[in-house]
């Protein structure tokens, strides 16, 4: 089977295809530019750190933090997380809070650093039927332990659900907390404006929403917030000082930068920039109210969650007398339709979504990209399956 013949429902995990404009540049840039950025000073060298430049300028335009922060560039969201967690200057008496829909990116590095320092990590409270965060619940809770850190999806990769960040936050910067939002679901699609959202860090995905490569992430970091060295390397400045730059961003971008892979996303950025995002969200929440209203009539497949219109399109369901993993084979091999299945490297959600007897949920995720008629061949699948 080629890549023509199948319906790609897996875009939670990496959006595809690409605008043509991505590969064209990285081919052209491999080819004519792969030269190492900030590390010449012949022209090709200069010419490749322009696009570092304007990648740059472009993410923050898109984040509205051009007065707010800087960007820091990595090879992907885990490393950023990794540097900003690993950065970060902790006490055992610290009280971290992390909702329940937090990625692996966060949970794992956040697990490793309590192990070392001992600090208390307490999960967000979630309404029982929405599966919302419950903000009633979250004040009491920050009362009786005040938080210091709080890290928060602003997008679900498992449900699909917008968390109310700006408002949490707000709610956390009572206490001086120190907030960090994980970007990586929604960056390119849904709003993000480190102006109205007191933010201290927020990490992206390039592969996702942005709809660039592989091997691009990284963060913004709020002016005045200061992370310790976490990874260290050659920067192509000051090279004789064995010590990391004390100015960002060199000070985080340690070895030389993927210019081939950044200039594939700068080329999605001008897409976004072009067109915007709300045309492309409202096609995606169009889709998915099509395809969980198809999904409600078919006896058998049980939905999760109840966001309304908080929600992006990633649908998670099962279907009664099949484990997940079987449903995503079956659909793969007799319809030649890409799903994801399991759980989908967020480890906190599935208690409530009380999954774990089916091994996860089939995720469902929609695009840019995706069709009606793709839609509906799903759910004809689906229904021949549940019969």
């Amino acid at each position: 089977m080629n890549t023509e013949e199948i319906i790609y429902l897996d875009n939670a995990a990496t959006t595809y295809p690409k605008p043509e404009t991505v590969y064209t540049e990285m081919d052209r840039v491999n080819r004519s530019l792969a030269f190492n950025a900030g590390r010449g000073s012949y022209a090709l060298a200069k010419e490749a750190d322009e696009i570092i430049a304007e990648t740059r300028e472009a993410l923050l335009d898109l984040g509205h933090a051009k007065e707010e922060a800087e960007v820091v560039l990595s090879a992907s969201a885990t490393v950023a997380f990794n540097q900003i967690i690993g950065g970060m200057d902790w006490k055992e008496s610290d009280v971290v809070y992390v909702s329940p829909y937090e990625h692996n990116a966060v949970v794992r590095p956040l697990d490793l650093w309590k192990e070392r320092i001992g600090f208390t990590i307490i999960e967000l409270p979630l309404e029982k039927e929405s599966l919302k965060i419950d903000l009633e619940k979250m004040e009491y809770l920050f009362t009786e332990q005040p938080p210091t850190h709080i890290f928060l999806s602003q997008v679900s990769n498992v449900t699909g659900y917008i968390l109310p960040i700006e408002e949490i936050c707000k709610i956390a910067k009572k206490y001086d907390a120190i907030t960090v939002i994980d970007a990586s679901q929604s960056l390119g699609l849904t709003e993000l404006d480190m102006r109205k959202v007191p933010a201290d860090i927020v990490a992206f995905a390039g592969h996702k929403n942005l709809y660039g490569p592989f091997g691009t992430g990284g963060f913004f970091l709020r002016h005045g917030i200061k992370l310790k060295v976490f990874l260290a390397g050659g920067t192509g400045s000051d090279s004789l000082n064995p010590k990391m730059p004390l100015e960002s961003p060199a000070r985080y971008e340690a070895a030389s930068p993927n210019i081939v892979a950044i200039a594939g996303l700068r080329a999605a950025l001008m897409e976004i920039k072009a067109a915007g995002t709300a045309n492309w969200l409202a096609h995606e929440q169009q889709l998915t109210d099509k395809l969980i209203a198809q999904l409600k009539r078919i006896p058998g497949v049980k939905l999760y969650g109840d966001f309304g219109q908080d929600k992006v399109g990633i649908v998670p369901f099962h279907i009664r007398g099949y484990q997940a993993a079987e449903v995503g084979m079956l659909l793969d091999t007799d319809y030649g339709i890409a799903v994801r299945t399991g759980y989908h490297c967020a480890p906190l959600i599935h208690k409530h979504l009380k999954d774990e007897a089916f091994g996860g949920i089939v995720r469902v995720g929609i695009g840019r990209y995706t069709t009606e008629k793709e839609i509906d061949t799903l759910v004809a699948a689906v229904g021949e399956l549940a019969e």
